[in-house]
């Protein structure tokens, strides 16, 4: 059977777009024509579809065995479920892709989901990737760090772990345990004596040759006996060496066993949940109610609990549930690589086809099962009932966070609840490396993947002028939206805009505004009270009136988390530009100067700003360097560019 597919570029050549031209506004009778337009010359073969509306966005992503009968279906209007005529009804084109078998078509279509997320599939709305535990197989001696993306460095990896925190507390507890290096291999390189973390026995110190290689290569096949589930042999081992070394009196080594043991048992314990016997699983259990889906998955490897998270699929209206657990599961595992067995609580009416996508995205068997006695059904009981919770407590939090928003319509004079806010602040110091940053958020949290930042740039914007950089960020925002959906169809348009800031900034937003034509998009500044007080906070309008809320105001508690969302993003920003500024040479700007002879520069002079300020003879005596090069620098730093 042919490997699942990496990319769906690699289908090009089979692939077709069919269209047929209509009213743009949504017309069931035109969506049905576009649909039996594409039917005349569509292949019984399996493969992905793709409905598309009159502008080309994508409205739904669908895999099937036969796309003629799959396509069909959807000229069937009385058959079809409210949700589907919507979608048929704004459906002016399709883009067909054929497969070899219907399990590539069920991974291709994952993909397509993912690279479009469409308005009528079920969404994995937490889509940020898992972090990893990876031992290292590049160095002679390995270093063990967290590893988030794709498995392209040479070494083990072991995950997924339901949070960045379960990693760190589980590579902290490692260190302790296994004395592996985490530093870089260039301070590893750079190394004369031993650093904090040796000091503290939480490393060996290879770099300084306080460890042989043997050795440590010992505590590397430790380490991955224990990742693998086999704590015990670890645990007698290190119990056998304490006890050998408090025999010969060495009661210092013998201590260190004994932290070494307690780092180990403070992992088996932080386990809340009991997966003794269950090897490498994932466990996932749906829970439902007013139409609302929470999945809560447990990530078990070699019989340890690895952490457990509850996600919450979108787009699931009329949506059977065992469709929206084999969507999810598709797209979940999409970016995390499947474990051999997977535990459900119920059976999928695809789930042969799911097992077969699997195995070939996993390159071995992947069983899916529903536990019916033994140590697993008592761990998918666990995974129910905290489906059931978690789900009650989303629900409970929605629902306050719905009133805040109600509130927040009426103080701001909004049209109704905003869907979309946009937050903005900006950070720098004394002007240099200015950023503005841009934080977006909705009724079900933080938008992080729509979040922005702008590099201040501009000539014009003097270096520290507040509102000269609210004005350019705006410019810049507004602009672009402007030109690139002037209509406003698309969802990129704010509801409201928080400005941290008082009067001047809300004018000098506003004045970009006016200048744009846009009238219609609420502006509000958010600026700190008497003695910058969190919670005397003053809200302004842009005509001008103010106002404030009471200290212990729900809507005040939301906004300030929003401001200081944005403070926080903006000030990450900043700091991030400001490291990269350290580590540039105004040497880097003089035309024809490479590395190497820049170096042969600061090696000569010392400085960069020695160089800027070297005469025209002093250039000439530097290392490598011609008279035609050295008069090329001083003009260069001396104006005669």
């Amino acid at each position: 059977m042919p490997s699942s597919p990496q990319s769906p570029d690699r289908f090009n050549e089979e692939k077709a777009t069919y269209a047929v031209r209509g009213s743009d506004t949504p017309d069931l009778d035109a969506g049905v024509a576009a649909i039996r337009n594409v039917l005349k010359t569509l292949p019984s073969r399996p493969g992905v579809y793709r409905m598309q509306d009159a502008r080309g966005d994508v409205l739904y992503v669908g895999k099937a065995r036969s796309l003629k009968n799959r396509v069909n279906s959807y000229t069937q209007v009385a058959r079809l479920p409210v949700r589907l005529k919507r979608m048929v009804s704004q459906t002016r084109s399709m883009t067909v892709v054929t497969t070899n078998n219907e399990a590539e078509a069920l991974l291709l279509e994952a993909q397509l989901i993912k690279r479009f997320r469409p308005a009528y599939n079920v969404l994995l709305r937490d889509d940020k990737s898992f972090p990893f535990i990876l031992l290292r197989a590049d160095h002679p001696f390995p270093r063990i760090q967290k590893h988030r993306g794709a498995h392209k460095i040479r070494g083990n990896y072991y995950g997924p772990f339901a949070s960045a925190g379960e990693v760190g507390r589980t590579l902290n507890a490692l260190q302790k345990l296994f004395l592996l290096r985490s530093c870089t291999d260039s301070f590893f390189a750079n190394r004369d004596r031993p650093c904090l973390l040796y000091q503290i026995k939480r490393c060996s110190a290879p770099c300084v040759d306080r460890i042989s290689q043997a050795d440590y290569a010992e505590l590397v096949g430790d380490a991955k006996d224990f990742l693998a589930g086999k704590s015990t042999k670890v645990q007698a081992k290190l119990a056998e060496a304490m006890q050998a070394a408090s025999e010969n009196m060495d009661f210092e080594m013998a201590a260190v066993y004994r932290d070494r043991l307690k780092a180990l048992t403070f992992i088996q314990g932080s386990q809340a949940v009991n997966a003794a016997g269950v090897g490498n699983a994932d466990v996932f259990a749906l829970a439902c109610k007013s139409g609302v889906m929470c999945i809560q998955a447990f990530f078990i490897r070699g019989g340890q609990n690895w952490g457990h998270r509850a996600f919450f699929p979108v787009h699931t209206a009329d949506v059977p549930e065992a469709e929206v657990l084999t969507s999810f599961l598709v797209q979940f595992y999409e970016e995390v690589p499947p474990p051999r067995t997977i535990l459900l609580d119920r059976t999928l009416p695809e789930g042969d086809l799911l097992a077969e996508a699997l195995c070939e995205a996993a390159g071995g068997k992947v069983a899916i099962s529903v536990p019916q006695r033994g140590d697993r059904l008592r761990l998918l009981k666990q995974a129910q009932r905290n489906a059931e919770e978690a789900l009650d407590r989303h629900m409970a939090e929605s629902t306050t966070q719905a009133r805040i928003f109600r509130e927040m319509a009426g103080l701001f004079e909004l049209e109704g609840p905003p869907d979309r806010i946009e937050i903005y602040d900006n950070s720098h110091i004394q002007g240099t490396n200015a950023v503005g940053a841009m934080v977006v958020a909705g009724p079900e949290g933080f938008r992080k993947g729509q979040y922005r930042k702008f590099n201040i740039k501009r000539a014009e914007t003097v270096p520290g002028d507040d509102f000269a950089m609210m004005r350019e960020v705006m410019e810049r925002r507004f602009g672009r939206a402007q030109r690139e959906d002037p209509d406003r169809e698309g969802k990129e348009w704010p509801d409201l805009v928080l400005i941290d800031g008082g009067k001047g900034q809300v004018s000098a937003v506003k004045g970009v505004l006016d200048e744009l034509g846009i009238e219609d998009v609420p502006i509000i500044g958010v600026s700190k009270g008497p003695d910058r007080n969190a919670g005397r906070e003053t809200f302004h309008f842009p005509d001008g009136r103010e106002f404030t809320l009471p200290v212990n105001s729900p809507v005040m508690f939301h906004l300030q988390r929003l401001r200081d969302e944005a403070h926080r993003f903006a000030i990450g920003a900043h700091r991030t530009r400001r490291a990269k500024a350290i580590g540039v040479s105004t040497l880097d700007e003089v035309p024809g100067i490479g590395p190497a002879r820049k170096k042969a520069l600061l090696m000569h002079f010392g400085t960069a700003r020695a160089v800027k300020g070297a005469s025209l003879e002093d250039l000439q005596k530097a290392p490598g360097v011609s008279k035609a090069m050295a008069q090329g620098i001083y003009d260069f730093f001396h104006g005669a560019r």
